[in-house]
């Protein structure tokens, strides 16, 4: 397992491709009424991955530069994304985008912040930004409780996980979002969800980075577990449900001379 959080997705781009959440409209909406979101605002997507967040803004009639360290998950995103002309692919990463000082309305991070290194994105977001724009992190937060199959699942991922337990403390981490915003900032939540047969939720499993790969020592023993995890909980057409609160944090950043 890479260290390297640029590397890690390297060999998972498929699976995130077809098996990883949207995000709800509702998001959306939410960006228009609390900070001003128009269809002419233009978008930084940093750490774009495949383009899950920048398809919902380009949807929308933005203009999105999609910053993305990754070469495999970038080249995914451009096949993907080939049929909207006012999405440019950048290679770049979140504590140095390559985009021009204050060329962006909104500096967004979706499934990415804790990825980043907080002071240092924090001082790039600032950068290119115009004034009064807006910094916004999102994220599809799967419940481990609530259900028998999410308390199951989760206790597979306790016990399979390569670094499971290191990657899941920092979302939503109350010291990560003040490092990153500088201060305060706003949030909100949406319910989420997805339904997913057995093929679907083996692709969900292996996309997320600190699940074993087919050649790990322990990956035919997880696969079993899974397997029987499926079997015990799928409804009657053979489905589970992976539900998620997808939560938004946003804020304008001060500036420099605040001491931000």
């Amino acid at each position: 397992m890479t260290s390297d959080p640029t590397a890690r997705f390297s060999s998972r781009v498929e699976n995130y491709v077809k098996y990883r959440p949207r995000y709800p409209e509702a998001f959306v909406r939410l960006l228009e009424d609390e900070c001003g979101l128009t269809k002419q605002s233009l978008v930084a997507d940093v750490g774009s991955g495949t383009g899950i967040l920048s398809e919902l803004f380009l949807r929308n009639g933005n203009r999105v530069f999609g910053v993305e360290p990754n070469r495999e998950m970038r080249e995914a995103c451009e096949r993907l994304l080939a049929g909207f002309p006012n999405f440019t692919s950048v290679e770049g990463r979140a504590e140095a985008t390559t985009l021009a000082d204050r060329s962006v309305d909104f500096a967004v991070a979706g499934q990415a912040l804790h990825w980043f290194d907080p002071l240092s994105a924090r001082r790039e977001f600032r950068r290119i930004l115009r004034r009064d724009g807006w910094v916004v992190a999102v994220w599809n937060d799967r419940r481990t409780v609530g259900s028998p199959f999410l308390e199951d699942y989760e206790r597979l991922l306790l016990e399979y996980g390569t670094d499971y337990k290191e990657v899941s403390s920092k979302y939503g981490a109350d010291e990560l979002l003040r490092a990153f915003f500088g201060g305060d900032y706003q949030s909100n939540s949406f319910p989420n969800a997805q339904l997913f047969d057995f093929d679907g939720l083996r692709g969900r499993n292996a996309s997320a980075s600190y699940m074993p790969q087919p050649e790990h020592p322990t990956y035919a023993s997880m696969m079993r577990q899974l397997e029987a995890i499926f079997d015990r909980h799928k409804d009657a057409d053979g489905r589970v449900a992976f539900e998620y609160d997808t939560k938004v944090f946003y804020a304008r950043l001060e500036d420099e001379s605040s001491g931000a």
